[in-house]
């Protein structure tokens, strides 16, 4: 058969099934019994239609809200041919994981009580399961359930006796004075669950007070099931385990190790752990560490990426999600968690905010985004604040690529951390504004044009840690990390304080006492590996208020008398920079950075370049204005006016 006669049998076939699809309706006043989901007689719950729906197929939800755990039977073809699940056009369509509970009864004070039958929960009962998992590390004393209780749609706080949701004392356990407000305890055996909670003077059979029943909101129980598209949901209050990349990974919604899902334009909030999951399943590992206490956990983290390759994980099968225009919040763990099934994946345009910030619980997987192995992962245009650290990439983050995100006020950690990746990683037009920007503990990556106000902290490490062949799941070698290799490139640095812990540095001086590109390797008899730092490859970059440069830096600006006064102002849905600037910006004679002058990362020996093979251009700032070829402005902004500046760099 030709390419012609190919291309005709498959337009055909394409042709055939959207003859074939279905518009299949939702509403509160349908019936799954008797109707067949048409707009005059629709079904009256989401999942009745996730059972038939195929591919090519639509289902329009109408306004109300939907009590379930949806769960897909089917997936769609390809690109072309999906199933699309979407709430109806200006209606509002919440889904969630929880029941209202109206039979409250005054117990003492301020507390009530309500007794549940268990037969409610069916095989799952969130208040008799903890909250447990592989690096969680601080649960502040107590044992946390995957249950919660929500007050007119706000999350209370668990606490571990009754006498606690008693005492309303002003700081309690976490240090948080919002834990003090409203607290809850639950009792639970065979027939019943018995919840306390203090609603702080407000009657609970008045307000709308309601509990989690179910793991997931919008989440298909078995693998596999690709190409579905889920848009304009509110999707709330899912018992989800922490999620940590030796484990099942379960979010509020998520493909379950499917690929080329598109998640966009919802709402997603209170998640118990993680808002959006794009992980890894159960049979690659599942808490072999704390499990099988025979090996360490980066150990089993190394074992679970090579079995997951040899069950399949590639770019033709998994991954290659799209999550856009979504906002994210209030979870306990993470905004979007994913490992291995992130990669090729794109995150773009969504609001994060306030993940890991009520601090019940604690370990080494919290962030706005974290990712573990995100091959060509594309991170862009993100506004990220207000969380326990915005963007965290663990382990091999090879061709990804983090451009034009908003990230400051993330507090406690830093807005981003990139930890044991090889390169090539590329992280450019950014503002990174918080106390501690960035957190290097990788080597690889190229740094261009971004607008970075806090300080930098580099950590060392031993591990060894896999690399791969460019734009593939399969792995080229295994290495460690002397560290160095980066670039950095027409950025801004603009620190407001010059001393900081051990291993933290106010600018490029972190780099100080790396090798620069003259460096000659001399691997003669008896030469140690981890004797040499790699050189890393500084040129105009512009140093502000106390930044230091970096000696290796080849033209460097300093300017210590301009404080530019830089922070982020919020006005509805639309976030402004506010920067001071003078004639030092104009000075810098910026090279425009592309692909040929990046060259490729030391071990993996692979090119600085898009994640399609195509060369790389960083000729448009984040605003998406283009830069002048022979004289582009230093940082993400371009043409920036002498003075104070009132900029948009992030609307939704």
């Amino acid at each position: 058969m030709n390419q012609l006669s190919r291309f005709l049998l498959l337009s055909i076939l394409f042709t055939s099934f959207k003859m074939q699809a279905v518009e299949y309706h939702v509403s509160k006043d349908g019936n799954d019994f008797t109707n067949k989901g048409t707009q005059s007689a629709p079904f009256k719950t989401i999942s009745k239609a996730a059972q038939i729906a195929f591919a090519g197929d639509k289902v329009i939800v109408h306004k109300g809200v939907y009590r379930e755990w949806v769960s897909p039977a089917n997936g769609g073809l390809n690109n072309f041919t999906r199933i699309t699940y979407q709430a109806a056009d200006n209606e509002a369509v919440w889904i969630k994981g929880s029941e209202e509970i109206k039979k409250w009864v005054k117990y003492k004070g301020n507390v009530w009580k309500t007794v549940i039958d268990n037969v409610m929960f069916g095989n799952f009962n969130p208040y008799q399961i903890k909250l447990e998992g592989e690096w969680l590390l601080n649960t502040y004393g107590m044992d946390h359930h995957l249950g919660e209780v929500y007050l007119n749609d706000k999350a209370l706080y668990e606490t571990d006796s009754l006498y606690k949701v008693m005492l309303e004392s002003p700081m309690e356990r976490t240090g948080n004075p919002e834990a003090s407000k409203y607290k809850w305890y639950c009792e639970s055996n065979e027939e019943f669950t018995t919840i306390y909670a203090n609603f702080k003077g407000l009657n609970p059979n008045k307000e709308l007070v309601e509990i989690n029943v179910r793991p997931a909101v919008f989440f298909p129980k078995n693998q596999g099931l690709n190409y579905i598209t889920v848009r304009g949901f509110n999707m709330c209050h899912a018992a989800t385990q922490w999620a940590p990349p030796t484990s099942e990974q379960l979010g509020l919604i998520g493909p379950n190790w499917s690929k080329g899902w598109i998640i966009e334009n919802n709402l997603i909030y209170e998640s118990k752990c993680s808002g959006i999951s794009i992980g890894k399943e159960r049979a690659s590992g599942q808490d072999m560490w704390t499990k099988g206490k025979r090996k360490h956990g980066t150990q089993t983290e190394r074992e679970v990426i090579f079995k997951a390759l040899q069950l399949g994980w590639s770019k033709e099968m998994i991954g290659s999600h799209i999550i856009r225009n979504n906002t994210i919040r209030d979870c306990g763990q993470t905004g979007i968690v994913g490992h291995m099934g992130c990669a090729f994946s794109e995150i773009s345009n969504n609001l994060i905010y306030n993940i890991n910030t009520k601090r019940q619980f604690w370990g080494y997987e919290t962030a706005g985004i974290k990712l573990h192995v995100g091959i060509d992962v594309l991170i862009k245009n993100n506004c990220i604040h207000d969380n326990n650290r915005g963007i965290w990439l663990d382990w091999e983050a090879q061709g990804a690529r983090i451009t034009g995100n908003v990230l400051y006020n993330n507090t406690d950690d830093e807005d981003l951390f990139i930890e044991v990746c090889h390169g090539p990683l590329i992280v450019d037009n950014n503002l990174l504004l918080s106390e501690r920007s960035l957190l290097n503990a990788s080597e690889g990556t190229a740094f261009a044009h971004n607008l970075i106000k806090g300080s930098i902290q580099m950590r060392g490490t031993t591990r060894f840690i896999a690399y791969h062949y460019p734009h593939s799941t399969q792995v080229m070698g295994v290495m460690g990390f002397p560290q160095g290799d980066d670039r950095y490139y027409n950025n801004i640095f603009a620190a407001e304080q010059d001393t900081f812990p051990k291993s933290t540095f106010s600018g490029l001086n972190a780099y100080n006492e790396y090798p620069d590109a003259s460096y000659k390797w001399k691997f003669g008899k008896g030469a140690g590996y981890y004797d040499h730092k790699l050189p890393v490859f500084i040129n105009a970059n512009l140093y502000l208020n106390k930044a230091l440069a970096s000696k290796i830096d080849i033209s460097p600006i300093e300017n210590k008398n301009l404080k530019p006064e830089i922070s982020i102002e919020q006005e509805g849905n639309n976030f402004y920079l506010n920067i001071t600037s003078d004639e030092t910006f104009t000075k810098q004679n910026c090279p425009l950075v592309t692909t040929e002058m990046l060259g490729a990362s030391f071990q993996a020996e692979s090119l600085y370049e898009n994640a399609d093979g195509s060369a790389l251009t960083l000729d448009k700032d984040i605003t998406g204005a283009c830069r002048d070829a022979n004289k582009a402005f230093v940082g993400p902004i371009e043409k920036l006016q002498v003075g104070k500046n009132r900029i948009k760099v992030w609307g939704k």
